[in-house]
């Protein structure tokens, strides 16, 4: 358990007490309300608002003051989804770890002869400087790809956002308590565009690209940026002190992917747990469970606007006591004398102290290392709470970078990346062994190959490697590796030629933000009964009263799934679709049900020349189709019957080939116990005909039309009527083989329909069926989270009196429950209005909240259910 100095921490609360009151008006800035971040109702307020990204694995949220986390705003919802907190660097998303307290953009510069500093936030003294503008122009945007009309959009997730540091009015802008001064803006504008992806290869990080602008009349002098990150790693659900014992450093390289004793640089700096474990919820122990924190974030600049920077990484502790407020220092020289922060080795506070350690080109040494002796490298000595440090604590860090000299009206682009990676301790009992004084033992247990990997794509995501975007003939950086092929005499092995391949790590400098996706996920429903005659979604025949729970029928329209160009090769490659089913929304809780890909085929060639043992086998071509390659060999050819044991011998060109499914060649269509067509005597339509009833299915609900030939379908059966499914249909591709990418595939949590398996609305209304009340009686023993999974799905973030749920089904699609006591008194009213059969129609959840907001106690209730189509009256007993 992580150590903490009690004396210290009781100073620095004084301290910020003192802080705090002194900026009343700047804590008072926001009216935290309605589920997000919003600005007072003035016109000409800022408009703070945030996005959330949450389409790959790493939960993350931005704001548009400079920031991204949630630690310096409060907690708050997600705009899209308001039943959800917004992530703070949740990893893996959705899930219950999060790595980032909060992170904030530094801007420093020289102006005439003052020095000014602008922050989004400085970490410590609740200064915060940069804020949008009035709505409209302050709001921040949304595109995505998966939006055919966002022409513009370049990821699944785009949020586009400006921000300045010329706010200057106290009621947003406190006054700096070191400085003693108002905030002076740099007059910067900041336009940022941040992109996210939910590919196997691109899950992982966000790519932020900034436009950074003078709009003032002055020079901005030997100007530097700068990155400011808070990790404080630990669980949502935990005790909260988990904080004091992260651990932070810079890793310049790793060994390449690729091989051949390359070394690829990544230059990130990182924030981690110390070892891994829980120790806050008596998890600390070894094997790693579920609930441990083995992962790592960092950030990684992938582009400034020169090449020949000072860069600097500092890392600190705050604290409100001099003693325990800590950062590596170097030791002054007669040419760069020792500058001191007020007494306090760690924390920049003030404008001349932020660009000191902006532009001071001072690489600190890891965390790990800061019990040992360091001043044989100029540094300062070890502090007297080293052994505590060295082993984690409350850490923060500083990436920062420059000079520039910024005309009036010049514009800096940059563009950097929050990067996430999986396994980063590899050896769970390394810690107990862990000596401060000589942690280099320990430090080599820790894991970089992941988050290395995922800062390499990162970077070819933003400039593809091998690409000449801007057609000037030149691709990048590339590196070459010796291909030998031989030749052999009476059994002796000769050199025929040796040739060096080409592999491209860099690309030409012009951005590209693109990479291999999978194709688009197919539009979804749901649909409980069955659907009677020629329907979509859940048109139920009039008068049907047959009840059919426990059934659900998945249908699906995949046109643009099956007709969408890869971006990145311009390839169609679409293989097939997959069915998923979960009880829980998080990515792990998805299985496979059914599949349907196309019977096709890999052609692995033999190079008996390989230079590497063991990969003489290579793939150089997309799949072949049963046709193509029966075109090639003959009709009677059969790829299955020849493998790597028993190749097959072309005589043309004197090759031998081995042959594989891509997928597994589930390709029948016609079987309605799999994956089948809902029509399935359709051809591909080769005439556009929106008049042709043939060709064309129209929605009665929408007036959309759907050509008949990509509608499919797949029946579930012996479902639980009174759990919450979640149905997903992804769409995957055969990968890229010139690239070594594999195949790759849409995230079942990405496009997924939440549903009962109950009998649909319009058969309660044309039967009349009694409402259905679960669990009844409601015992608060019972455990409904585990058991059941009657509540707290998706609800990680609340107290267990918070998750609790009382169902009603068997609803029509509109009406009003209302609860009473034994008494007769109102307790709560619910109003339930959903589209008729639209997913969850015949269903709604009480928490157990009076309409006084307060938790119900334990008695007899009364409910009523009152529509058009008649009332119900029920008891239900609630046991707390």
């Amino acid at each position: 358990m992580k150590k903490f100095n009690q004396l210290g921490l009781t100073f620095a609360v004084l301290i910020l007490l003192i802080i705090i009151s002194n900026n009343a008006l700047a804590r008072a800035k926001y009216d935290i309300s309605n589920n997000q971040i919003q600005a007072r109702k003035i016109s000409e307020d800022p408009y703070v608002s945030i996005g959330v990204h949450r389409v790959g694995r790493l939960g993350l949220t931005v704001v548009n003051v400079g920031q991204i986390g949630t630690g310096f705003a409060g907690g708050q919802m997600d705009p899209r989804d308001p039943n959800r907190v917004a992530p703070s660097g949740v990893y893996p998303y959705p899930g219950n770890n999060t790595y980032l307290f909060a992170g904030a953009f530094w801007i420093g510069a020289i102006v005439g002869r003052d020095t000014l500093v602008s922050v989004g936030a400085d970490g410590w003294s609740f200064i915060q400087e940069m804020y949008p503008d009035p709505s409209p122009r302050g709001e921040v945007l949304f595109r995505s790809i998966s939006n055919p009309s966002d022409l513009d959009a370049v990821s699944e997730e785009d949020f586009i956002m400006m921000y300045t540091d010329t706010v200057t009015n106290p009621a947003f802008v406190a006054a700096d308590p070191n400085d003693g001064r108002p905030h002076i803006p740099l007059n910067i504008e900041v336009n940022q565009r941040s992109y996210a992806w939910s590919y196997s290869y691109s899950e992982d990080f966000v790519l932020f690209d900034m436009s950074i602008k003078n709009i003032g009349n002055r020079v901005l002098n030997q100007f530097y940026m700068g990155m400011y990150v808070d990790g404080d790693v630990g669980s949502l659900s935990g005790s909260g002190m988990e904080f004091t014992d992260d651990i932070c450093g810079f890793k310049r390289d790793i060994p390449s992917p690729l091989g051949h004793g390359w070394v690829d640089t990544i230059n990130i700096a990182y924030i981690s747990d110390n070892n891994g474990r829980d120790d806050s919820n008596n998890q600390d122990e070894c094997p790693f469970g579920a609930g441990n924190y083995t992962g790592v974030h960092g950030m990684r600049v992938v582009r400034t606007p020169s090449d020949s920077l000072k860069y600097s990484f500092n890392w600190w502790i705050s604290n409100g006591g001099a003693a325990l407020d800590f950062g590596p220092r170097m030791a002054g020289t007669a040419e760069d004398p020792f500058r001191d922060f007020g007494g306090f080795l760690g924390t920049p506070e003030g404008d001349r102290n932020k660009y000191y350690i902006m532009s001071h080109e001072e690489f600190d040494y890891d965390q790990l290392f800061c019990a040992k002796d360091n001043t044989n490298d100029g540094w300062l000595e070890r502090s007297s709470e080293a052994d505590d440090f060295a082993d984690g604590f409350d850490t923060r860090y500083l990436l920062s970078f420059g000079p520039f000299d910024v005309s009036p009206g010049e514009v800096l682009p940059l563009t950097f990346a929050y990067v996430a990676g999986d396994n980063f301790f590899s050896d769970c009992d390394a810690y107990d062994r862990l000596n401060r004084y000589a942690p280099e033992e320990y430090y080599n247990t820790l894991n970089f190959d992941e988050i290395g990997l995922n800062a390499i794509w990162a970077e070819q995501i933003y400039d593809n490697p091998g690409v000449d975007t801007d057609g000037d003939g030149y691709r990048g950086k590339y590196r070459t590796y010796p291909e030998t092929t031989f030749y052999y005499i009476d059994e002796v092995q000769y050199i025929d030629e040796i040739t060096l391949d080409t592999v491209y790590y860099k690309g030409d400098g012009v951005p590209d933000f693109k990479g291999a996706s999978p194709p688009p996920a197919p539009e979804l429903w749901v649909i409980n009964p069955y659907p009677v005659g020629d329907t979509i979604r859940s048109l139920v025949t009039p008068g049907l009263t047959e009840t059919n729970a426990g059934e659900m029928t998945i249908q699906w329209y995949g046109y643009r799934s099956e007709t969408t160009q890869d971006p990145f090769s311009g390839e169609l490659d679409f293989e097939g679709y997959r069915i998923y089913m979960s009880l829980t929304e998080e990515l792990l809780g998805y299985y496979e049900v059914s599949s349907y890909d196309k019977e096709n085929y890999n052609r692995y060639e033999y190079n008996p020349n390989s230079s590497t043992a063991g990969e003489e086998w290579e793939l150089n071509d997309l799949p072949f189709t049963i046709d193509e390659l029966k075109a090639l060999y003959g009709e009677g050819f059969n790829p299955n019957e020849y493998t790597r044991d028993r190749p097959f011998y072309w005589e043309v060109n004197s090759t031998n080939y081995a042959f594989a499914a891509q997928d597994w060649n589930q390709s029948t269509l016609t079987d309605t116990t799999f994956i089948h067509k809902v029509y399935p005597d359709q051809q591909f339509p080769t005439v556009l005909n929106h008049d042709s009833a043939w060709v064309y299915y129209r929605d009665e609900m929408t007036d959309d039309r759907y050509f008949k030939y990509f509608m499919y379908e797949f029946k579930i059966t012996n479902l639980l009527p009174s759990q919450l499914y979640y149905f997903s249909v992804t769409a995957f591709d055969f990968g890229s083989p010139s690239s070594d990418l594999a195949s790759l595939e849409t995230r079942p949590n990405k496009n997924y329909v939440a549903e009962y398996p109950q009998n649909q609305t319009s058969m309660v209304e044309a039967g009349g069926l009694d409402v259905v009340v679960y669990p009844n009686p409601y015992r608060g023993d019972a455990n409904y989270k585990d058991i059941g999974f009657f509540e707290g799905r998706g609800l990680d973030n609340l107290n267990d009196e918070r998750i609790r749920r009382i169902h009603f089904t068997n609803l029509p699609h509109k009406c009003t429950i209302r609860i009473f006591s034994i008494d007769g008194d109102l307790v709560r009213q619910l109003e339930h209005d959903e589209p008729i059969d639209f997913p969850g129609s015949m269903h709604e959840e009480w928490d157990l909240i009076t309409r006084n907001t307060q938790m119900v106690v334990s008695g007899i209730y009364y409910y009523s259910v009152e529509s058009e189509f008649g009332s119900q009256i029920g008891k239900l007993v609630i046991i707390l």
